[in-house]
């Protein structure tokens, strides 16, 4: 059966309402600007500036660990019982509007830090809000085409949601955030009168992302529904903890699956860590200001969406694995400079000073990041439908989505953890690294087709 084209756009248009929290809340405005008070704050407190650093970052990676525990403990449990009940567009609409509240609560994060912990708790309640409807909008994926379309249809999802955190991006830089002398990048003073010395403009970003997404939504919630139920039809017996069981029993039976989730649960862990650090990294070791990573998101979100969109192409043509292999090792690449380098040495080998090498390197590292990362989001999405029952997308995606957030603590605990230790934010890292090569390893076992066949078949 035909899917309308209203439905697909409209499926689309959450990913282009949802990423400015993604783009300018959690990498390139909100979280550099909660690094730079937090340092400022441990700085007041009697801790170097390394050390406060360090800190700043061990603060932000921390709130990240609660959040993907949050998120692993309900996600199955929401997952399976929207499976049962058939309705996936109620508890995406509850999500939205907790979303909305706490993006547009992060306006109270002041430069003196006095709110610096209730802001966090905010912002990872805003976190958890759109990553638990994400999953419900995943799993309406497979019933927007075949497997030759899906691969498409998923890719260019991820690229439109890419250019609306262009588009997000570029005005915030031009109208809102404000650099040390007080100026937007047009240079000129913030909109509406917002103080540059109380970095309003700046924290403008989170009613910013709340209206953006508010506004944007609507497609969404008017052309896309829940299926019917079949008249006459039931919700079957047991309970959603026999469901689950069932499910986690099937993993041992399907071992292409069991691996790709076991494979995509370390290497989207390890991507994760990668946007929500970068402009952290920015700001803490390469001493950026908030315009200058803006910029940087720029080029890296508009890498990101053509990326992306070629990438769900070469998934149409090849299939997902090998853009998900190819992509996981230019990421490891990417990884292994970022640990490399810092404002006055590359590899340990000193640079002169002010050299613009570290910049041009994490220019070209970002762009690497957004476009690598684009499409391997994009096809892991593709390969979760080829592992797909036809009767059951619910529950295929409640796994992926469980899987997703098992260990979503794991690299922001381990960075925080190195951080700690090493008192080193670019050793701190270093476990991302690992997480890719294991994601990538694993890989290998994984069906190119998945594992649809074996139910033709059977």
């Amino acid at each position: 059966m035909a899917v309308s084209k209203k439905r697909i756009w409209g499926w689309m248009a959450f990913d282009w309402a949802s990423q400015p929290f993604y783009t300018l809340g959690l990498t390139f405005i909100f979280g550099p600007y909660f690094a730079s008070v937090a340092a400022d704050y441990y700085m007041t407190q009697g801790a170097g500036s390394d050390l406060a650093g360090a800190q700043a970052q061990s603060l932000w990676s921390s709130g990240q660990t609660i959040a993907g525990l949050i998120i692993a403990i309900t996600a199955p449990f929401l997952g399976a019982w929207a499976d049962r009940s058939g309705r996936k567009i109620p508890w995406i609409a509850l999500f939205s509007v907790i979303y909305v509240i706490a993006t547009w609560m992060l306006w109270g994060l002041t430069p003196d830090g006095t709110r610096l912990i209730q802001t966090l708790i905010i912002f990872y309640i805003g976190f958890i809000a759109a990553e638990s409807a994400l999953n419900f909008v995943n799993a309406i994926l497979p019933s927007l085409g075949n497997d030759n379309e899906i691969g498409r249809v998923s890719g260019s999802g991820a690229a439109f949601g890419y250019w609306g955190g262009v588009l997000s991006l570029f005005a915030m830089l031009l109208f809102l955030a404000e650099n040390d002398a007080g100026v937007t990048l047009l240079g000129t003073a913030p909109l509406f009168g917002l103080d540059p010395d109380m970095r309003e403009g700046t924290r403008a970003v989170g009613p910013f992302i709340a209206v953006w997404f508010a506004i944007f939504m609507v497609p969404f919630f008017l052309f896309v529904r829940d299926a019917p139920r079949v008249k006459g039809a039931v919700m079957r017996g047991g309970t959603v903890l026999s469901d689950l069981k069932v499910t986690f029993k099937s993993l041992f039976v399907r071992k292409s699956l069991g691996y790709f989730l076991l494979s995509s649960m370390f290497y989207r862990d390890a991507l994760n860590a990668l946007y929500a650090y970068g402009g952290v990294y920015a700001r803490l070791v390469l001493d950026w200001s908030i315009i200058q990573i803006g910029v940087f998101g720029i080029v890296s979100a508009i890498t990101a969406a053509i990326a992306t969109w070629l990438g769900g192409l070469a998934d149409q043509r090849v299939g997902p694995k090998p853009v998900i292999t190819g992509t996981i090792m230019l990421l490891v690449v990417v990884s292994c400079f970022i640990v490399g380098m810092s404002r006055t040495s590359l590899f340990g080998i000193a640079l002169s000073d002010g050299s613009l090498i570290p910049d041009i390197i994490f220019y070209v590292c970002g762009a690497a990041i957004g476009g690598a990362g684009g499409a391997v989001y994009a096809s892991s999405r593709s390969m979760m439908v080829r592992h797909t029952h036809p009767d059951r997308p619910a529950e295929a995606f409640g796994l992926f989505a469980l899987t997703g957030k098992a260990t979503a603590f794991l690299a922001p605990a381990a960075i925080s953890v190195f951080t700690f230790m090493t008192g080193n934010v670019q050793l701190g890292f270093l476990p991302v690294i690992f997480l890719f090569l294991i994601g990538l390893f694993l890989l290998r076992w994984v069906n190119k087709d998945g594992d649809r066949a074996e139910w033709s078949a059977s």
